[in-house]
C-alpha cells in the first residue's frame, strides 16, 4: 500500500506518552504525582503527602502543623539523589509547589482521556506524501489514498471516489456520490470535476456484519473448545491424583503382606533357635552336674588316702570305692549331633518373587467399577497375599522342631 493508517504516528505518540508518564512518577508511591507537587532544593519532585511521610519517618519527634507549640525545622534526604533537605519550621508545607509539573499532569490526563479513534483520524497521512491527508478511495485497488497519488502517483490511471462517499455507502449503505459526502461535503480538490461513484460493488455493511458474525461465532466455538479442553485437563489431573492414591494403596497392601510374612518367618527361626539353645543348655547343665559330683568324689578319695587311722580308712574305703565305680559307669555320650547348630535350612530364595514384583504393570483392560473405586473388600490384597504366600522356606520351617537324630542313650533325653 501507499499509505500508513496512522500506525507510525500513533506508535510514536504512544511511546512519547509512555516516556512522559515515566517522568511523572513519584519515587515514593510509584504512582503519578498527586497534587500538590513540591520541588526540593535538588530539583527533584515529590507528592506533598509522600514528602510529608518521608519527613515524619525521619523526624518522629517533630510536632504536627496544627500544634500550638512552635516546632523547629527538620531535615530528610531526597529519595532520588540522597541530597539532604533542610526544612524550616513549616516543614514540607514550606516547600515550593511545582506548578509546571502540575500543569503537565493536567495536560497528560486530558490527552490520555481522549478516544483513540479521535487521535487516529488526525494522523491519517499518506505514506508517500507525508504532508498529504488521505481523502479519496481507489476503486480499482480498493485502498484509500491521497490526491497527489491520483495526480502523480501510482493511482493516476485508477478510478477514484471521494472517501466520505465510499465510507457512506460501505458503512451506512447510502447512495453516496462524487459531489458530496455525508453531510454534503465537497471533495478535497474542487478544481477537478468530480465523477459519480460507479456501481462497482464495494464491501457493504451487511457483508461486514456477516463477517463479524462469522468471526464471533467462530470465537464462541473456539472458546467452547478451550473450555472443554480445560475441563479435560482438570479431569486428567483429578484422575491422575486418584490413580496415584490407588497405586499407593496397592503397594501399601503389598508392604503389609511382606511385613507380616517377614514377621512369621522370623518367629519360626526364633522358635527353633530357642528350642535348640534350651536343649544344648540342658546338656551343659547335665555335664556340669556330673563334673561337680566327680570333683567332689575325687576330693573325698584324696582325703581318704591321707587318713592316718586305719580303722577309719577301712570303714569308708569300701563305700568310697563303690561310688567311684558307679561314677565311672555313668555314660555321658548324649551330645548334639554334628551340624546341630546349623540354621541354613531357614534360607529362602526370593529371586523369583523379586522378578515377579519387577514385572508389575498397569492393567490394559479397564477395571470394573468396584476395582476402580479402590481396594474395596480387600480381594485384590488377598490375591497378592496368596501369591506372596508362595514365598515359603523349606519344609524345615513348617516343622519348627529340631531335625536331629534320636539320642543314642537315654541320658540324652534330659
Amino acid at each position: 500500500m501507499n499509505f500508513a493508517v496512522g500506525l507510525k504516528p500513533l506508535l510514536a505518540e504512544a511511546r512519547s506518552m509512555e516516556s512522559l508518564e515515566k517522568q511523572l512518577i513519584c519515587p515514593i508511591c510509584l504512582e503519578m504525582f498527586t497534587k500538590p507537587v513540591v520541588i526540593l532544593p535538588c530539583q527533584h519532585n515529590l507528592c506533598r503527602k509522600c514528602a510529608n511521610d518521608v519527613f515524619q519517618a525521619s523526624n518522629p519527634l517533630w510536632q504536627s502543623r496544627g500544634s500550638s507549640a512552635v516546632p523547629s525545622g527538620g531535615r530528610f534526604r531526597c529519595p532520588s539523589c540522597r541530597h539532604e533537605v533542610v526544612l524550616d519550621r513549616h516543614g514540607v508545607y514550606g516547600l515550593q509547589r511545582n506548578l509546571l509539573v502540575e500543569n503537565i499532569i493536567d495536560i497528560y490526563k486530558q490527552e490520555s482521556a481522549r478516544p483513540l479513534h479521535a487521535k487516529a483520524e488526525q494522523h491519517l497521512m499518506c505514506e508517500e506524501h507525508e504532508d498529504e491527508r488521505i481523502n479519496i478511495y481507489c476503486l480499482r485497488c480498493e485502498a484509500p489514498t491521497c490526491s497527489l497519488c491520483k495526480v502523480f502517483g501510482a493511482h493516476k490511471d485508477c478510478e477514484v471516489a471521494p472517501l466520505p462517499a465510499v465510507y457512506q455507502r460501505q458503512k451506512v449503505g447510502g447512495p453516496g456520490g462524487a459531489g458530496e459526502g455525508p453531510g454534503g461535503c465537497p471533495p478535497s480538490r474542487p478544481s477537478r470535476p468530480s465523477r459519480p461513484v460507479p456501481s462497482r460493488p464495494v464491501l457493504s455493511q451487511s457483508e461486514l456484519s456477516d463477517g463479524i458474525a462469522m468471526l464471533v461465532a467462530g470465537n464462541d466455538r473456539i472458546q467452547a473448545i478451550i473450555t472443554q479442553m480445560e475441563e479435560i485437563c482438570r479431569t486428567i489431573e483429578e484422575n491422575g491424583r486418584r490413580q496415584k492414591q490407588h497405586l499407593g494403596l496397592r503397594f501399601d497392601s503389598l508392604y503389609s503382606i511382606l511385613e507380616e510374612r517377614k514377621k512369621e518367618l522370623l518367629q519360626s527361626i526364633a522358635r527353633e533357635q530357642e528350642t535348640k539353645v534350651q536343649r544344648v543348655r540342658g546338656l551343659i547343665r547335665q555335664y556340669g552336674d556330673h563334673l561337680e559330683a566327680s570333683s567332689k568324689l575325687v576330693e573325698s578319695a584324696i582325703q581318704a588316702m591321707e587318713e592316718p587311722q586305719m580303722a577309719v580308712y577301712l570303714q569308708h574305703s569300701k563305700e568310697l570305692l563303690k561310688k567311684i565305680t558307679d561314677m565311672s559307669k555313668v555314660s555321658m555320650s548324649s551330645r548334639p549331633e554334628p551340624g546341630y547348630e546349623n540354621m541354613d535350612h531357614f534360607s529362602i530364595n526370593v529371586d523369583y518373587v523379586a522378578e515377579m514384583l519387577r514385572t508389575i504393570e498397569f492393567q490394559t483392560e479397564p477395571l470394573g467399577e468396584d476395582e476402580a473405586d479402590g481396594p474395596g473388600d480387600g480381594s485384590e490384597a488377598a490375591g497378592d497375599e496368596d501369591r506372596l504366600d508362595s514365598l515359603e522356606v523349606p519344609e524345615a520351617v513348617e516343622d519348627v522342631g529340631p531335625r536331629q537324630k534320636p539320642a543314642s542313650s537315654p541320658h540324652g533325653q534330659h
